[in-house]
């Protein structure tokens, strides 16, 4: 039991120095992503177009590094500013399939095959999902929506009593930066630390434990392993990031690359309690199209990138993981300790809220990752729910 314990163990922390350096690149981007980029601000541009809008909020998800839990406050503010079902569809799935950490964890664990097709077939099954919203239920015209103007780095003005010509004399390029590393070794790490080091877990375990005859056997490749790993994942609660170290193991015990980007699209982009959420933002019928969308997507997605293995002649089994053999080991030990030490306070407050029962989502923050600041599914059920029903109730008054 003990060698298999440190076996397991040994399998992890490999796949953590060969992800951290990576790791704090993607926290780093998404981190300017905060200071620089405000998903508010950008809600200007969807809330109008049936197409357009939902081509500029599939391209939008791919790069910010949110959650299927964290994305739900994001993806509610933008609804709420204006965004119609389409474009909050679209960026509810590229979200959380994609972004800038799980593409650099991606490159370092997996390969630039793997690396390029999976934000692409994110913004694929993103862009599927909106236009077959907005083609079914055509959005109304929207007027002029009114942007969110306020600072993303204090709050020191709310856009309104001053032109964003005079606030961008408020901070320097050097401030703003400081506030996105802040952001992204504070807020962002804390939201994505757990599940992260989870999925490191979970992948040593499977490197160790799980035989590689039965997963060759019944995941090896087809279509009939892609909806075995739909059923698998669809329920699941994972993150982009933490999904990359599963997929790794798995493909290394034989899993094709085509069920395993199946696992990566799926698992981030839906589970049980998100789903129940959603219907309440987007109703019934929205909901059945993102969750089919995201199925059907991810299995042609799947089975087109085995094909793209096949004729390349490429084995995915070889190819895993070299991108991190490039970096010194030295480099790469460095950054795993200073991403140890980032995941102290995240990790004991992980603890805690298990102790006591209060973290519903498994994240050590809120899961707005900053954009609605303590935010929790208990509101979603409290504000968002009613508000949908609201709605719904002035339809049946004015008729």
């Amino acid at each position: 039991m003990m060698t298999f314990l440190l076996n397991a163990l040994q399998a992890s922390w490999d796949l953590l120095n060969q992800a951290s350096l990576y790791i704090l690149c993607g926290l780093l981007v998404g981190g300017m992503l905060k200071v620089f980029l405000s998903p508010a601000y950008v809600a200007t541009h969807l809330g109008t177009g049936r197409y357009r809008s939902v081509f500029k909020a599939a391209l939008l998800g791919i790069p910010i590094p949110l959650c299927s839990c964290g994305v739900l406050p994001a993806a509610a503010s933008l609804k709420k500013q204006g965004a119609n079902n389409g474009a909050t569809t679209a960026f509810l799935i590229s979200t959380p399939e994609s972004g800038v950490d799980s593409i650099f964890i991606t490159w370092a664990l997996l390969d630039p095959l793997m690396t390029v097709a999976r934000p692409v077939s994110a913004f694929i099954s993103a862009l599927s999902a909106g236009l077959a919203e907005n083609f079914f239920n055509p959005p109304a015209p929207a007027s002029k929506i009114k942007a969110d103007l306020s600072c993303p780095i204090d709050n020191c003005c709310d856009g309104i009593d001053c032109s964003p010509e005079e606030h961008k004399n408020h901070h320097s390029f050097g401030e703003r930066c400081q506030a996105g590393i802040r952001f992204a070794g504070g807020e962002l790490w804390a939201e994505l630390a757990g599940w992260f080091f989870a999925g490191i877990l979970l992948a040593g375990l499977i490197t160790v434990l799980v035989p590689d005859d039965m997963i060759s056997r019944y995941l090896g490749g087809g279509i009939s392993s892609m909806l075995l790993m739909l059923l698998f994942g669809i329920p699941l609660y994972i993150c982009a990031t933490a999904s990359t170290p599963i997929a790794a193991a798995l493909i290394l015990k034989g899993v094709s690359p085509g069920t395993a980007l199946v696992f990566l699209l799926v698992g981030p982009a839906t589970n049980v309690t998100s789903l129940s959420v959603l219907v309440g933002i987007l109703g019934k019928r929205a909901s059945a199209l993102y969750l089919s969308s995201i199925a059907v997507i991810s299995v042609l997605c799947g089975l087109i990138l085995d094909a793209i293995y096949l004729s390349l002649g490429i084995s995915a089994v070889a190819v895993a993981g070299q991108a991190g053999e490039v970096i010194p080991k030295a480099i790469m030990l460095a950054a795993t300790i200073l991403l140890l030490i980032l995941s102290i306070q995240p990790l004991s407050a992980i603890f805690k809220g298990l102790i006591s029962g209060k973290n519903g989502c498994g994240c050590a923050t809120s899961c707005s990752s900053g954009y609605e600041h303590g935010t929790t599914h208990t509101d979603y059920q409290q504000n968002i729910l009613p508000m949908n029903n609201n709605r719904t109730t002035s339809k049946e008054k004015q008729k």
